[in-house]
């Protein structure tokens, strides 16, 4: 049986993306070559490679009972102490990701988490104090706002890191959602 790692996450739309990544490698991080600049709705999770239709299945008619909302990234923060990770902080559409997740989370059948749900946009992980602090302070001010009309299952290979594999388009906007 081939066993596949996959996860689920809003990808942050261009050009912040790509600005987001590059700061994230200009801080030392080595997750920036491999990992895309995104929100996490389901974290990683391994499957056997036949139970992904279904879980695409599941995902598409949950993504159909959400309508989309607007997502502000704004400013960073940090888990230090418990993780050492800075990221840059959902500020709006925070309750709507998590109604999202938690969506998500019911559709797949999926664990409960080990963390409390806290929608994010990493941007430093795994370094020294000094280069965390760095990136704290030089995104500090950052700011990008935009439609999540969509959120994508991603696959993880060894060599290219995460890709995404197929995108889920959430139901028009009935009530904003901040």
């Amino acid at each position: 049986m081939t066993r596949l790692t996959y996860g689920v996450a809003i990808a942050v739309p261009e050009p912040h993306g790509t600005l987001l990544r590059e700061m994230r490698a200009s801080f030392g991080d080595q997750l920036a070559r491999t990992v895309p600049s995104h929100v996490t709705l389901l974290p990683p999770h391994e499957v056997e490679a036949h139970e992904l239709d279904e879980i695409c299945a599941r995902l598409d008619k949950a993504a159909s009972d959400m309508p989309a909302f607007r997502m502000r990234l704004r400013g960073t923060d940090t888990f230090r102490p418990v993780s050492p990770v800075v990221y840059v902080t959902v500020d709006a559409g925070y309750v709507a990701s998590a109604v999202l997740a938690g969506q998500l989370r019911l559709a797949i059948g999926a664990p409960r988490a080990e963390f409390p749900f806290h929608p994010h946009v990493t941007v430093a992980h795994h370094l020294d104090d000094p280069a965390l602090d760095h990136a704290d302070a030089t995104l500090h001010d950052f700011q990008c706002e935009f439609e999540v009309e969509e959120f994508a299952l991603y696959l993880h290979d060894d060599a290219s890191g995460w890709q995404p594999q197929r995108c889920f388009s959430l139901a028009p906007p009935t009530a904003p959602w901040r």
